[in-house]
């Protein structure tokens, strides 16, 4: 089983939603679309679904170009963010409909559902209407559906997003193992970078409706390819700012710069924009975080267990997230100290270099 993209786009009169794609998603892992809102992520899937029409190119299942099928002709699955069920239909009927509709027989669709029901948890509700579940019951019959099925390709459409934390975390460990073996191509949307790391597989990132880097998650999270794939994989937003090598050290301003070490020494004089994720820039000097700077505290957060400050330094605004509670002052002029080896080195033209 394959899903194939041949240079695929969507317009909408005169502004392209979506430009020339070309991919090719496997099953056997999940194939993530990550990028903000506006991205492109859901045009895309519903390009896929055949939910969209295309404005170029051709779309291909198992080898069979269905480019001009409908939704219905092209055995696949979709949830959505939303808690999309039959609301007069009970949790038995809403998981059962795709089997109903494709004339599967009824002790198959029992036993289907049945198992269906079993890996999401909602065997004893499977006589109760859609409004006496909780939200997350609604998402795992939504998520039941999509397995009875046992469709070609399943689209996930961030469907965790209106969960609560609890919930999102116990079912975004689920997932893998729930479309495991199934023989389906799983293509799971989101906006959240680690989300992408946490499901692993393959993942696409884009930006303003183009795809601007694909492959296996934990390695292009690694090495960005260019500047808009790394904004891309950082949550805060990753650090960047002009810089200048100058023999062997680097020099962020007037009063910070740093002697360079492995593959960055090796570069040619001259600008680069250096780029450095909001946790490897740490309000605590350790053995790692080594490169000192201050800036003025414009913004602090925490949340569970983490402290971020948005800090002003020379008209750079950058962010530090750090693991425990720390003590900032908006207004105040803190010193953070950078790792680094943890530094990505971009061309004026945005492609790593180092």
């Amino acid at each position: 089983m394959s899903l194939q993209l041949k240079n695929v786009s969507k317009r909408v009169g005169s502004i392209t939603h979506v430009k020339e794609t070309t991919l090719s998603l496997e099953p056997g892992h999940f194939n993530v679309l990550l990028g903000e809102t506006g991205s492109g992520k859901t045009s895309l899937i519903k390009m896929m679904a055949g939910l969209d029409s295309l404005a170029t190119g051709e779309i291909f299942i198992n080898g069979k170009n269905v480019s001009g099928l409908s939704a219905q002709k092209r055995n696949i699955s979709l949830v959505h963010q939303f808690f999309v069920n039959y609301p007069h239909m009970t949790v038995f009927d809403n998981i059962a409909s795709p089997l109903k509709v494709a004339g599967v027989a009824k002790s198959e669709i029992a036993d289907r559902v049945a198992e269906a029901a079993g890996l999401m948890k909602l065997g004893p509700y499977l006589q109760r209407n859609p409004h006496e579940l909780s939200g997350g019951q609604q998402q795992r019959c939504a998520l039941a559906r999509a397995i009875v099925k046992e469709s070609d390709a399943v689209f996930l459409d961030e469907p965790l997003a209106n969960l609560d934390y609890k919930l999102r975390e116990e079912l975004r460990d689920q997932l893998p193992e729930l479309f495991a073996g199934r023989g389906a191509v799983v293509v799971y949307a989101t906006s959240e970078p680690e989300e992408a790391l946490l499901l692993g597989g393959r993942t696409a990132l884009m930006t303003d409706g183009n795809v601007v880097q694909f492959g296996p998650t934990a390695e292009i999270y690694r090495q960005p390819k260019d500047l808009d794939a790394a904004k891309v994989f950082s949550n805060p937003p990753i650090n960047t700012a002009e810089v200048s090598k100058q023999g062997e050290e680097v020099i962020l301003n007037d009063q910070t710069r740093w002697k360079l070490s492995g593959a960055a020494a090796g570069l040619s004089d001259g600008l680069y924009m250096l780029a450095i994720r909001p946790h490897h820039v740490m309000p605590v000097e350790t053995e790692h975080n080594t490169v000192r700077l201050e800036g003025h505290v414009q913004v602090t957060e925490l949340s569970g267990s983490e402290s971020s400050a948005h800090f002003d330094m020379d008209g750079q605004s950058w962010v530090s997230l750090s693991p425990g509670v720390h003590p900032y002052f908006v207004g105040e002029v803190h010193t953070f100290y950078l790792d680094p080896n943890h530094c990505f080195f971009f061309a004026p033209s945005g492609e790593l270099v180092a």
